[in-house]
């Protein structure tokens, strides 16, 4: 992988059709459950200066990634819902850089950060209380021409909240800033 994919995909791309064993999306809930917590740690004292640097040339910013991550991990929960109460019901895309562009992308991150907390709590909530039966509900995703079972969404957003939070900490990994993380 060269250093331009290594910044685009820190910690490799999610790889779909994969087979997840229980355990496995155990561990995946767990991650789900910590994201909000290990962003917030990282990220949640930082000032305009970081927050408005992008994680790689052409890349969002700090503070556009931690709205996107919101963004996502609610399309994400209500995609979940609708997969629980409906049979392979087809989801909604939206346009993620479009999202990023909006106005909301440029306020304090501290909203975003609350709404992971509390949306990840209600999620991990449900994510804990599935059967087998459950976790092999699905969702056709009209974009992609897909359709996603329940194990393979959640190890997604285990993949995703991770992939989030590598650019972060490497940006600031490489900007010496975890010494002073203020």
């Amino acid at each position: 992988m060269n250093d331009s994919q290594n910044l685009k995909y820190p910690i490799g791309d999610f790889t779909y059709g994969q087979s997840f064993s229980a355990g496995e999306t155990e561990q995946h809930i767990k991650a789900i459950n910590q994201m909000p917590f290990k962003l917030t740690e990282l990220v949640g004292k930082w000032g305009d200066d970081r927050l408005d640097t992008p994680y790689r040339p052409e890349g969002w910013t700090i503070r556009q990634l931690v709205h996107h991550i919101a963004d996502s991990h609610i399309n994400a929960y209500v995609r979940t819902k609708l997969a629980l109460t409906e049979t392979n019901p087809t989801i909604t895309p939206y346009e993620e850089g479009e999202w990023a562009k909006l106005p909301d992308s440029t306020l304090d991150i501290a909203p975003s950060l609350v709404i992971l907390r509390n949306l990840h709590h209600r999620w991990v909530t449900v994510l804990e209380s599935l059967t087998d039966t459950d976790l092999n509900r699905t969702y056709f995703h009209p974009g992609s021409q897909r359709t996603f079972g329940l194990r393979e969404v959640i190890a997604m957003y285990a993949w995703h909240g991770e992939h989030h939070y590598q650019h972060a900490y490497r940006l600031a990994e490489r900007n010496g800033w975890l010494e002073k993380n203020v």
